[in-house]
């Protein structure tokens, strides 16, 4: 039985609908056959929000204080998705970065992960359950929370992907996959089927905002191959290798 892990935007998990519609891809995905490990995003605007509430406190909030803040956000995404994949019968368990053993050093809003223990990840596969982790967070070695900043949660699956061994990391938000050029902005922009990391890596580097640069650094040094699909239907994405 392979392994996938997936990662759903904000976006993607943005209203209880979403979350529901969410589940059934994933429920589907278990179904194919494979063990799954899924990473979320905050909903939405959330982290947005939890910011602008921050920042309504003070102008210079502590950096400590943010992470943990922030994190929150994602913990709930989570925890909800967990619930709603429960509730259409599947095992399903919900975990925190910290509850997985996913170790950063000590650069509050944009830590580096160092170390991932996989334990209690595999524990919960081996039992059926399918896991769903808060993305975006870890602590340090001294217990102490931190996030990776934007896109972080991209990082998140890319390291769990790497720690895992799984045959491919799916990347889900509201593109269908990488373009030629902003599709929003150019609509005559053409859709890649295939793409190399080191390519992937200078789009990053030059603002694309597909996927966090972490993550594609993290891909290529662990040849894990990655999948950008659209949660919002069922068309193949971009594939990079």
């Amino acid at each position: 039985m392979s392994l996938i892990v997936q990662k759903y935007g904000g976006t993607s998990v943005a209203t209880a609908e979403r979350i529901k519609a969410v589940s059934r891809r994933i429920v589907q995905t278990k179904k194919n056959g494979h063990q799954v490990v899924v990473v979320v995003s905050a909903m939405g605007d959330t982290t947005d929000n939890l910011l602008k509430l921050i920042h309504k406190i003070t102008s210079i909030p502590p950096k400590r204080e943010v992470d943990v803040i922030l994190s929150t956000g994602e913990i709930v995404s989570a925890a909800l998705l967990a619930t709603a994949l429960n509730s259409v019968g599947q095992k399903a368990i919900s975990f925190t970065g910290n509850q997985i053993g996913i170790i950063t050093d000590e650069v509050h809003t944009k830590a580096r992960i160092i170390k991932v223990n996989c334990q209690k990840i595999q524990e919960e596969l081996k039992k059926g359950y399918i896991v769903v982790v808060a993305g975006f967070q870890g602590t340090t070695y001294g217990n102490t929370i931190t996030t990776l900043g934007r896109g972080g949660s991209d990082t998140t699956a890319v390291a769990l992907a790497a720690a895992l061994k799984a045959e491919i990391c799916e990347i889900y938000s509201d593109v269908e996959g990488v373009f030629t050029a902003d599709p929003r902005i150019v609509p005559q922009a053409s859709k890649l089927r295939q793409i190399s990391y080191e390519e992937m890596m200078e789009l990053a580097s030059l603002g694309a905002k597909v996927l966090h640069l972490r993550a594609i650094e993290m891909a290529h040094k662990y040849k894990i191959p990655l999948y950008v699909r659209s949660s919002f239907n069922e068309r193949e994405g971009t594939k990079i290798v």
